[in-house]
């Protein structure tokens, strides 16, 4: 396929963007994102609660472990509030290392932080983890002698198990100190019909990235060696629907769209 027609191809993050309600998305973007949502109509409040969780993380290891630097790998940078933001509230002197496979992506995350102090974007791939730790802009932000926030938030189910996920994950975890945190969130068809599933993937699987499912326990695997965060009083140490994690209320935050994805928070020993 050329790289014309390859630009032609819708791609997670545009959708993700478009499920949110930016503007930072493609017309191929729209399209189908427009599909998905006749298909899965709470995909959109998935999106939020998604996000949602990414910020309540963010602020979780901020303000309780007193982490001052992330790398946000498979960022996406859609238009709405990103991790920096999030963080100056609880730190303002945040380091962030923006990181997306997608050169559109970068272009527009670099000029939407132009001028912002603190913050990088740079092109890489998560499956090559000595790339992006070992990069420049990396260094020039990130002290590996004190904890780092790692965040991989709905980027792991666009790795397949050919991969191995659970072994790149575990490379990034060993470059980074004890006290380090994860925040990992990934899209599971748990509770979602077989024939839901199906006809959904089905319009990914012409993005540039095509999904790859898991079920909690193989989400979990991604936590091994660490010590999970109980994601809201009385809950057990383990993953949970994102719209639940951290939420005041896990009850009235519960939905179909929070469903669609496990969260978890980890700690490094």
């Amino acid at each position: 396929m050329s790289d014309a027609a390859d630009q032609d191809r819708p791609t997670a993050a545009g959708m993700y963007d478009f499920y949110l309600g930016g503007t930072a998305h493609t017309p191929a973007d729209r399209a189908a994102a427009e599909r998905i949502t006749q298909i899965v109509p709470e995909i959109s409040d998935g999106a939020w609660a998604n996000r949602g969780f990414l910020q309540r993380a963010v602020r979780w290891m901020a303000a309780e472990w007193g982490i001052r630097q992330f790398i946000d790998i498979g960022a996406g940078l859609p238009t709405q509030r990103n991790t920096h933001e999030v963080a100056a509230v609880v730190v303002p002197d945040v380091r962030v290392v923006y990181v997306d496979n997608d050169p559109a992506v970068v272009a527009r995350g670099r000029r939407l932080l132009a001028g912002e102090a603190g913050t990088a974007v740079l092109e890489g791939d998560i499956r090559r983890p000595e790339e992006i730790l070992g990069h420049p802009l990396t260094h020039q932000l990130i002290d590996f002698t004190a904890p780092v926030g790692l965040l991989m938030v709905a980027v792991l189910h666009f790795v397949p198990d050919s991969d191995d996920p659970w072994g790149l994950v575990a490379r990034y975890l060993a470059a980074a100190p004890p006290g380090s945190g994860l925040a990992l969130s990934h899209g599971s068809g748990d509770q979602v019909p077989e024939s839901v599933r199906e006809a959904s993937l089905r319009v990914y699987a012409n993005t540039r990235t095509p999904p790859t499912e898991r079920s909690r326990t193989e989400i979990a695997r991604f936590f091994d060696g660490l010590e999970i965060v109980s994601p809201y009083p009385g809950a057990p140490a383990e993953p949970t629907f994102v719209g639940a994690w951290g939420a005041e209320d896990p009850a009235a935050a519960d939905s179909d769209g929070s469903r669609l994805a496990y969260g978890a928070v980890g700690r490094k020993p």
